[in-house]
């Protein structure tokens, strides 16, 4: 189960695969054994991409083990470089071929192919995903950037977006129309929509805009030392961030910091009377590192929020994230595991989620409305629309996708109203979670059995059941454990509708 659905990273082949894919005339050949061959479907049915990605594959079988497998991969590559033609070509092995030892990368350096043959060397059992399209786009830079003349007039290179990130695409388009407003020129978008020959002309740009650290620092980092090049430290997510990054790089060119602001929806419904339903609602945030610390700015001081918990599932940005944790008051998680995560989520009790589609499923299974920020996502967070993150129309983007699920659930809540009307009952589901009844742990009434003194079981009476289910589905479980634990505390295992209200006078204080 955890490797078919709710896996937060692939094997660092997969990184390499988001990069190759992102870019144009660089073939990806992977020594790799049947079963492996997976890329056509993460890439055409999630992202509904309309072209195969360009990955090639020796696709060896158990028989082929005992026999010449470094002369399948020199076949392999071969052919691939015949039949596409590439400017540059990359090799490397996938977890399990790692195993057998065969050094694609040096094979291929004995074939003599006409076009540069970037070696990967993606420790499969060490490290994952993120790390190793940020390792694959490090190497292709190193070897293909060289010291070329400057443009003539301010111009930047987009560093960081590859195939399968979280409105990657769109990103491009926001900053390239601010970066523009501003006059500064988009150099190379890189790796997406780069070949070869773009990369290798990344040192005319003046400085770096690094929109994704996960997929781009090692590279920004070389340029700087190799190619005198400055990157950009904030992430542009949100009003504020976008602000920053707009003055940020008026600091790097010396130019006026110009942004329309005109745009913008979210600061004025910010400060109406209609957001005061939104103020200090309380949210959990997970994803990746670079989405969970914009979040948690953007929830805090732009929405009003109250952040209870945060973390990312990319270890390589634990020391940030657990750094922003303690500004928050929090303690970040940092893990891999979606059960860690659905716990933390179920012991705090939040109001809302802002995290991947693993805790899209964890919110619907906990009755808490939830908002998507971060990879990894699925066909629904690819829209056709544009749809960015990143500058204003990112934030008016942002805006929407957070609020809806909660005003959606003020909706419910006046829904009461009509409980018993056939089509707006507690059976017929939230209408935000598409009309589909889920009903969480913590909404199961537990049996009544005569021992209940001696198992700890607590006994819901049927009248404190009835009187629970008038308050909002959405703080009702939240009700439920606190009336849980008060009763508890006090020595009583049946629950009655003084019970109830004692609970909520206790918590209230």
């Amino acid at each position: 189960m955890k490797l078919t659905l709710w896996t937060y990273e692939g094997p660092p082949h997969v990184g390499a695969m988001r990069v190759a894919t992102a870019m144009t005339g660089l073939h990806y050949v992977l020594h790799a054994p049947q079963g492996d061959t997976y890329a056509d479907l993460l890439f055409t049915m999630i992202e509904r991409r309309n072209h195969r990605p360009p990955v090639t594959y020796t696709t060896f079988q158990a028989r082929d083990l005992g026999s010449d497998t470094a002369n399948l991969f020199k076949t392999a590559c071969q052919n691939a470089y015949e039949r596409f033609k590439p400017e540059a070509m990359i090799v490397g092995a996938s977890c399990t071929a790692e195993l057998i030892q065969d050094d694609p990368g040096g094979m291929a350096e004995t074939m003599g192919l006409p076009v540069p043959v970037i070696a990967l060397e993606l420790p499969s059992y060490q490290r994952k995903e993120n790390f190793g399209a940020d390792e694959t786009f490090f190497q292709i830079t190193r070897a293909l950037a060289k010291p070329v003349e400057k443009t003539a007039h301010v111009s930047c290179n987009l560093i960081g977006p590859t195939a399968l990130g979280f409105r990657h695409r769109d990103d491009i388009t926001e900053l390239t129309g601010m970066l523009a407003d501003m006059g500064v020129a988009v150099n190379v978008s890189a790796p997406y929509g780069a070949s070869p020959s773009d990369i290798a002309r990344l040192g005319a740009a003046h400085f770096n805009v690094l929109m994704y650290p996960e997929t781009g620092e090692a590279a920004c980092r070389w340029m700087e030392r190799e190619l005198d090049l400055p990157f950009t430290k904030t992430v542009p997510i949100g009003v504020g961030a976008t602000r920053d990054f707009m003055a940020e790089v008026a600091s790097i060119t010396g130019l006026t910091s110009q942004i329309d602001e005109s745009r913008l929806r979210l600061p004025w419904y910010s400060a109406s009377v209609d957001s005061t339903y939104l103020t200090g609602k309380r949210v959990f945030l997970f994803g990746d590192g670079t989405h969970v610390a914009a979040a948690a700015r953007i929830a805090r001081d732009e929405m009003g929020f109250e952040v209870v918990g945060m973390g990312c599932y990319n270890r390589e940005m634990a020391r940030p994230i657990r750094k922003l944790a303690k500004d928050y008051g929090v303690e970040a998680l940092i893990t891999d595991d979606y059960l860690e995560v659905e716990a933390a989520i179920e012991a705090l009790a939040p109001e809302m989620i802002l995290g991947t589609q693993m805790e899209r499923m964890i919110g619907k299974r906990l009755n808490i409305p939830c908002a998507v920020i971060s990879a990894p996502v699925h066909v629904q967070d690819y829209p056709a629309r544009y749809s960015p993150q990143m500058g204003i129309e990112g934030a008016n983007v942002i805006f929407d996708t957070w609020v809806h699920p909660l005003v959606m659930g003020l909706e419910e809540h006046l829904l009461h109203m009509f409980r018993d009307d056939f089509e707006f009952n507690d059976a017929a589901g939230a209408s935000h979670h598409g009309g589909h009844h889920s009903t969480p742990a913590s909404e199961t009434k537990q049996p009544e059995t005569a021992d209940a003194a001696t198992t700890g079981t607590v006994i819901w009476l049927d009248e404190a059941e009835r009187e629970l289910k008038k308050i909002p589905f959405f703080v009702r479980g939240k009700a439920r454990r606190n009336t849980e634990t008060f009763a508890a505390n006090q020595g009583v295992h049946e629950i009655g509708i003084d019970t109830l209200y004692e609970a909520k006078a206790h918590y209230a204080r």
